[in-house]
């Protein structure tokens, strides 16, 4: 499971799907797979700024768009930002998930994760002070 925090995107599977959904961006009908896939590529890039993205863009998902998608778009959102080091925003899209499927067992693995780099990076400050 912690190869999931730090799994990395392909270039060229980035380059594929921002392709489509620039594509589609154009056009002006963005599907809610060209927009999940590729911000579920970005939440898997190596850059930050990537990664927020992918956030803003399962957020909008998450809120503007049917519950079908709602499920998925929990998980990258939080393993979006445990990547980012935000894992109290991390945490509370575990819990939601949980609310709606308490006995996954891949997302209780993942809550286990995120409350372990909580406490490294706390233990972290504390020595640096």
């Amino acid at each position: 499971m912690e190869d999931v925090l730090e799994e990395v995107v392909s270039s060229d599977d980035l380059k594929k799907f921002e392709r489509i959904y620039n594509e589609q961006l154009r056009s002006s009908v963005i599907t809610q797979k060209a927009q999940f896939e590729y911000a579920w590529c970005l939440v898997r890039s190596k850059y930050s700024a990537d990664i927020r993205k992918g956030i803003m863009l399962l957020e909008d998902l998450y809120c503007n768009h049917s519950d079908s998608e709602k499920r998925d778009c929990l998980y990258y959102l939080a393993i979006g930002n445990a990547r980012i080091k935000e894992y109290t925003k991390a945490l509370n899209y575990v819990r939601s998930f949980l609310q709606v499927e308490p006995g996954n067992q891949q997302v209780q693995h993942l809550e286990t994760l995120i409350k372990k780099k909580m406490e490294k990076g706390f233990f972290y400050k504390l020595l640096l002070v």
